[in-house]
């Protein structure tokens, strides 16, 4: 079996340099997350309303609203939750400050108990707990990973809400762009492109998934169109009413 190339150097100068940038923020998951509900959801609309056999200007109605007014839902939606993470972080921090100023004793006992727990002992604890409570800010993010499970990188919320916004906004106008261009447009050319950008989000997600990308594609795009066709069903089933 063919050994996989490594993603990063290891020699002395690479990982220093490496360390010094720090760690990066990822907002990978929420580019997916509004990728994909961008994309099932205004399909959904495509196929809802083809399957009531309405007029296709309807459909470009219905799905430019929902392309504004479900994106920028889902924008606040996740800069709100975003922001409590961070409000989150921020409560505990000064949380674990005030104890530390308060009963330094206790919490050095918490680094004791938590370094024991990975297997530290007898001296080697004890020089351990010395050196991490000798720095207050170490300390601090110690407790913080250790005890609340936080790390002290923090996504930026409005950062978080643009990424989601604009995935949305790329991803769900495809099923739309069809009708954009003509107005006899098929459903069938609307599904073929959501399927692919189905397709290509699933199988970009792969890069940080032990998934094979064509298997991760496909997972993602049989879920996005089955979701369409729950609406395509409905939609039929309505009109007969």
């Amino acid at each position: 079996m063919p050994q996989q190339p490594l993603e990063h150097g290891h020699s002395q100068e690479q990982i220093r340099a490496r360390l010094a940038r720090g760690p990066r923020v990822s907002y990978l998951r929420d580019l997916v997350f509004g990728g994909i509900d961008g994309a099932v959801t205004t399909f959904a609309i495509v196929a809802g309303v083809v399957g009531a056999d309405l007029s296709p200007r309807i459909v470009l109605i219905l799905g430019a609203a929902n392309l504004l007014a479900d994106g920028f839902s889902m924008a606040a939606a996740n800069y709100s939750s975003t922001r409590t993470e961070v409000d989150e972080y921020a409560h505990l921090r000064a949380m674990e400050e005030r104890h530390i100023d308060t009963t330094p004793d206790g919490e050095r006992e918490e680094v004791r108990q938590i370094l024991h727990a990975k297997g530290f002992d007898g001296d080697t604890l004890r020089q351990a707990v010395k050196l991490i409570t000798a720095n207050r800010d170490r300390w601090i993010d110690m407790m913080m990973a250790d005890e609340h499970g936080l790390q002290p990188v923090q996504r930026s919320p409005v950062k978080a809400a643009g990424a989601t916004f604009a995935a949305f906004i790329v991803c769900g106008s495809v099923p739309l762009a069809p009708f954009v261009f003509s107005l006899d447009a098929s459903i069938a050319t609307s599904t073929v492109l959501t399927g692919i950008t189905f397709f290509i989000i699933g199988s970009t997600r792969s890069r940080w998934s032990p998934l094979a990308w064509w298997r991760a594609g496909a997972n993602t795009t049989m879920i996005g169109l089955a979701a369409a066709a729950v609406a395509y069903v409905v939609g039929n089933l309505l009109a007969r009413l």
